[in-house]
């Protein structure tokens, strides 16, 4: 394959079983063990090789969408070896690449294969990982970033031989300059640069929101209320989440989560959805009113003196769940940090990254506060940041 990178070239020079490794945003870690599996199942015969994540829709945005790349613009993929429904590649050789969802110690019990890749490896418990690194012949590869200390630190780690490799954005020269600068624009804060641009194991403890519950589809009785819509274009995706009321909390389901949308196109998507209020960024009066042009009943959020932080407070009272295939959503929630300064200190600020879907959400559940709660509310929030809401549903 070509489209090698310094990463890439690490990663080739591992030779143990278990092969770990950590690393920052932009890293190439997916990318470079993607390419290395395509190299392994493209030139030997009859290996049978496992992608593994917590749920399809995390590999569907992510790993297969990375393999589908590599594969088309090395000019290796062929439409009749891949099978849709089983979510597996056929090679010319006889070896297979298959893309599977184990989010259940039953699910890991299943075939023996020669190599194994868990994808954000940290997202899966322990049990089920330990029965599928053993029920695993060859050569078994982790990803992670490297947010708090988890079960390789404690179990994998010490107690068994592994190769350990470490990368960040400066190991992917295939990063464009843009992307390099979006990453070294938050150097100031100092837990996230910790993580995400030094790639060092980090203790986030400052989290904005906590204790969410995942779950598989929305149930049938659960009630649309509305549509949060954060706008974005060429820097930023545009996000819409739906919110739904069920059994006295709300549940999250990401709509659209793409970057390059026009309003045209963000009406084309609200026009095919079941009907109801869209609560959008009052910062773009101008394309709200264009969006209204189109026929949609869309309203701008209602914003003022510290509506950010009241807002993120309101949200953090519910009783929130999200769908597994809100994958960008899940994404932004657990990496949505308070701001810090060079000490580590925590600010009234959230961090502006990973909050495009966290913006929407806030729009539509503020947005069903009463006005006159609204302000009752404000004037007794004086504390910040919020505390943070970690009740499970």
């Amino acid at each position: 394959m070509n489209m090698r990178t310094q990463a890439t070239e690490k990663l080739l020079k591992l030779n143990k079983k278990i092969r770990a490794i950590s690393g920052g945003t932009g890293a190439s870690k997916t990318y470079s063990i993607l390419m290395i599996l395509c190299d392994y199942a493209g030139s030997l015969k009859n290996q049978v090789i496992d992608v593994v994540s917590e749920s399809y829709p995390h590999l569907e945005k992510g790993a297969i969408r990375d393999f589908k790349e590599i594969l088309l613009k090395n000019g290796y993929w062929v439409d009749a070896d891949w099978n849709e429904t089983k979510h597996v590649y056929s090679f010319p050789t006889g070896s297979t690449i298959s893309f599977v969802s184990v989010d259940n110690i039953g699910k890991a019990h299943g075939p023996r294969r020669d190599v194994l890749f868990i994808n954000e490896c940290n997202y899966l418990p322990f049990n089920i990982v330990d029965q599928l690194i053993t029920r695993t012949r060859k050569i078994v590869w982790l990803d992670w970033n490297p947010v708090s200390e988890f079960w390789f630190y404690t179990d994998i780690l010490p107690k068994r031989d592994v190769d350990f490799v470490k990368l960040t954005y400066l190991d992917n020269e295939g990063l464009s300059l843009g992307e390099r600068a979006e990453i070294e624009a938050h150097r100031e804060n100092k837990n996230w640069w910790k993580v995400y641009g030094l790639g060092e194991l980090g203790e986030i403890e400052n989290r904005i929101y906590t204790g969410w519950n995942i779950i598989d589809e929305i149930p049938y009785e659960a009630r649309l209320e509305r549509y949060g819509l954060d706008f974005g274009y060429t820097n930023d995706p545009t996000a819409i989440v739906a919110l739904y009321y069920f059994n006295g909390g709300y549940i999250l389901d990401e709509i659209l989560y793409q970057k390059g949308m026009s309003n045209k196109d963000i009406a084309d998507i609200l026009k095919n959805l079941p009907k109801a209020l869209v609560v959008a960024d009052s910062a773009e009066p101008k394309s709200i009113d264009e969006l209204r042009l189109y026929g949609l009943n869309v309203v701008p959020t209602d914003k003022g003196r510290d509506s950010v932080n009241w807002g993120i407070q309101m949200v953090q009272d519910q009783r929130i769940s999200a769908t597994k295939r809100s994958v960008n959503l899940l994404k932004e929630y657990r990496n949505y940090l308070w701001q810090t300064d060079r000490s580590g200190k925590t600010l009234g600020t959230p961090a502006d990254i990973w909050n495009h879907c966290m913006d929407a959400l806030r729009y539509s559940i503020c947005s069903l506060i009463p006005i006159i709660k609204k302000q009752e509310m404000r004037r007794n929030l004086y504390a910040f940041p919020p505390k943070p809401h970690t009740n499970p549903v």
